[in-house]
């Protein structure tokens, strides 16, 4: 019999014991149980270093760990701006899972359906959104279902989902279109906002005098018509434009300079 190793992830220690003991009682399923992002991202490691990886992660949406606390663990793209550090709950763990262990399978468990949310978890990496209430049986079916490439939501979430996929990408083109506007130049300068140095800070690394720098973030305010470094730096993250490294290098995603 091929079993299924499943890691449940959630901090409530009651609900993660009560789920696991009830998986744990299938023939075919093997279950363990994490009480916080970093727990599950050591889980995960062990796993893979002793040749039994697991195959699907059950996360909980309103994962209490600190973000900043997962090392590895690369923040979840948003569908609009999502909050200040493009992070959202538990989904952030979903997508350092997919970017180190891609083969993991993760669904998410939630309290409540939210379009928006689900939309966050399918974009980070996420096969699966499930109601916490649901049955053994239907999280059973999503667990299997998942490991068949199978994609599950719940039937009364799809057209908002839909929605908030459509929206994002209609959001992203546009910040990325204004983007391309700007000269190479302004584009740096725009990393530099983005990674939060003043103008004077922007002046000496770029070797340009405060009065230039001045010039070009006005460029750039107006180019991408937004009115306030916060604008610009929100629909810079947007269009998938990161901060410079400020060890010296451009900051580099899938192979392209940032």
């Amino acid at each position: 019999m091929v079993r299924i190793r499943v890691l449940v992830v959630d901090d409530h220690r009651i609900f993660a014991e009560s789920l696991a003991a009830a998986l744990a009682a299938e023939p075919d399923v093997d279950v363990s149980a994490a009480g916080s992002g970093p727990a599950a991202l050591r889980c995960l490691e062990r796993a893979t270093a002793e040749g039994r990886r697991y195959d699907v992660l059950l996360v909980d949406a309103d994962l209490g760990a600190s973000a900043s606390a997962m090392q590895g663990v690369r923040p979840a793209p948003s569908v609009q701006e999502g909050n200040a550090d493009g992070l959202v709950d538990g989904i952030s763990l979903v997508a350092g899972v997919r970017s180190g262990q891609p083969m993991v399978r993760t669904v998410v468990l939630a309290e409540k359906d939210d379009p928006r949310r689900a939309a966050l978890a399918l974009q980070a990496g996420a096969s699966g959104w499930v109601a916490k209430d649901c049955s053994l049986s239907r999280l059973l079916t999503v667990i299997r279902g998942v490991l068949r490439e199978e994609t599950h939501l719940p039937p009364a979430l799809l057209t908002g989902v839909l929605r908030e996929l459509t929206a994002a990408r209609k959001h992203r083109t546009e910040s990325e279109r204004l983007v391309e506007s700007l000269t190479p130049r302004e584009r740096e300068v725009l990393r530099c906002m983005v990674a939060g140095l003043g103008r004077k800070a922007v002046a000496e690394r770029l070797f340009l005098s405060p009065h230039t720098v001045r010039t070009h973030m006005q460029n750039v305010l107006g180019k991408l018509g937004v009115h306030s470094t916060l604008a610009a730096v929100a629909l810079a993250r947007r269009a998938g434009v990161g901060p410079v490294d400020l060890a010296g290098d451009v900051v580099e995603r899938g192979g392209q300079l940032a």
